[in-house]
This record gives structure tokens, C-alpha cells and sequence, in this order.
């Protein structure tokens, strides 16, 4: 089973408050990640919308990081599945809250190496997860 930890969340200002005097409202969310299992290591950050949706779920817009000394170059679009994962269908969305980070579609990713991957929250195993 994958362990996904949040280190943390910042916040992204704009620096235009040194050129204009005034501090613009943020746009994004920074998460620091990592999650790790026998034979995987991997580390990065999220970008996320600001805003969270009606049930705490911030939307994920990009991702940066390594997976076993795999450069991640990008984040699987919304609504579709990881290739050799079809039918099920990425939402892209995250939590601050530890029990329901993740949903059962999760989100996904590739790496440089051509690999594809989807954590993803599943309630359907007897012990329950991130995966």
C-alpha cells in the first residue's frame, strides 16, 4: 500500500505588490507530496485551484516531481483514464483532509520513462487505502 503524506500547502502571491503596491489574490495552491511503498520513492508538488469545491476538494491543475528517479513530466487530463487503466476516470482532485485525501479515481500522472501512474483511494479492498 502507497503512503501519500502532505508536507505542506502555500499559498502563491503575486510579486506585482512591489511594482503596483498592492498584493493580487492568490491563484493557486503549492502542495508539497511524497508516497512511498516497497520498491517506490516519490516526491513533488501539486498545483491546485485556490478555491475548494462544495466537499474540500481542491481541483489539481499540474504536478512536478520524481518516482524512482523518473522525471514526472505531466498530469494526466481530467476525465480520462491512465493508459492500461481504462474505464476508470481520473477527477484530479485533493483534500486537506488526512481520512479522504484522495477519491477512488484519483489522480494521474506520467513520467519521463513513459510510465503511467494513478493513486487513487479504494474503499473496496478489505483494507481500505491509498493506492
Amino acid at each position: 500500500m502507497k503512503n501519500l503524506t502532505l508536507l505542506s500547502v502555500t499559498v502563491l502571491t503575486a510579486t506585482s505588490a512591489l511594482v503596483f503596491g498592492k498584493i493580487q489574490a492568490a491563484s493557486a495552491l503549492i502542495w508539497n507530496w511524497n508516497y512511498s511503498a516497497p520498491g517506490i520513492e516519490a516526491s513533488g508538488n501539486l498545483t491546485t485551484n485556490d478555491t475548494p469545491d462544495d466537499f474540500g476538494f481542491y481541483l489539481i491543475t499540474g504536478i512536478t516531481g520524481t518516482r524512482n528517479d523518473e522525471t514526472i513530466i505531466g498530469l494526466q487530463p481530467t476525465g480520462t483514464s491512465v493508459p492500461g487503466n481504462e474505464p476508470f476516470i481520473l477527477d484530479n482532485i485533493i483534500s486537506l483532509n488526512p481520512d479522504e485525501q484522495l477519491t477512488s479515481s484519483g489522480f494521474g500522472y506520467f513520467t519521463s520513462e513513459g510510465n503511467f501512474v494513478n493513486m487513487f483511494f479504494a474503499d473496496f479492498f478489505t483494507a481500505s487505502g491509498l493506492f
